[in-house]
């Protein structure tokens, strides 16, 4: 497949480093969720929500627009870090929390299904890791 285009970012220091974009708009000191650090900063399941978030929104406005249907929405990605019983080491697990005004609850449920059929994050992930969506219209 021929790339329609590549985003770069670099990572230094693992977990406790530093992340930046090649262009710079991403450019973040790293931190351990609960760890002993005072610093500030992001951590990879915070970037790899806002990422899943902001793609999953995506699909789904343009399942939306293919059904001719008008919506508003919001997603709320949760990445949760999980020990891996499997392995005694540890996993990721997704849950995408999505908010759709104008269409009733069966046709935003229709639309979410469409959404994660077509969402390259949902595609990367699916078989891998466990992603629950939670549908609500309004």
């Amino acid at each position: 497949m021929k790339p329609i285009f590549t985003s770069y970012a670099t990572a230094d220091g693992g977990r406790e480093g530093h992340v930046k974009s090649s262009d710079g708009l991403i450019d973040l000191n790293l931190v351990m969720p609960g760890g002993d650090s005072n610093e500030t900063g992001s951590n990879p399941e915070q970037l790899f929500a806002a990422g899943y978030a902001a793609c999953y929104d995506g699909a789904l406005n343009l399942m939306a627009e293919k059904q001719n249907k008008d919506i508003d929405s919001k997603v709320t990605g949760a990445v949760s870090l999980l020990k891996d019983e499997q392995d005694n080491g540890f996993k990721i697990g997704v849950q995408l929390d999505v908010e759709v005004k104008g269409v009733s609850q069966e046709e935003a449920e229709e639309l979410t299904t469409a959404a994660h059929q077509f969402c390259p994050y949902s595609k990367a992930t699916r078989g891998n890791i466990d992603v629950t969506i939670n549908t609500k219209a309004q």
